[in-house]
């Protein structure tokens, strides 16, 4: 089963599209992750866990 169904594919088994919503979130997600990541971090030096 592929991931990513291309745009001229005819196949249905497929996780993601190649459009633009796809990319916009998992763009979005990744930068929610990423900043998530930065505040446990910052807490982290704040209240002297590391």
């Amino acid at each position: 089963m592929p991931v990513v169904k291309d745009k001229d594919s005819d196949r249905e088994d497929y996780l993601l599209q190649d459009d633009n919503k796809t990319i916009f979130t998992a763009t979005f997600v990744i930068v929610a992750l990423i900043i998530l990541v930065i505040a446990v971090i910052v807490s982290g030096l704040y209240f002297e866990w590391f």
